[in-house]
């Protein structure tokens, strides 16, 4: 079970680090809304993240 839960935590590491960190959009929306609109549009407008949710449900199972 420890090692689903790396592994999961690892994958959603590496989405992050591939498609977040220099995300041009993320970038825009922080500057021209806040953080909280970023924050929100990448949860639930952005298909990064709606992927990472997706994978993050593995952890509460």
């Amino acid at each position: 079970m420890k090692m689903n839960k790396r592994q999961t935590l690892q994958e959603i590491s590496e989405i992050l680090d591939t498609y977040c960190v220099d995300c041009l959009l993320k970038k825009h929306f922080r500057e021209e809304y806040g953080k909280n609109y970023a924050h929100s549009f990448c949860i639930n407008n952005c298909t990064v993240g709606q992927k990472i949710k997706k994978v993050g449900e593995k952890l509460s199972n």
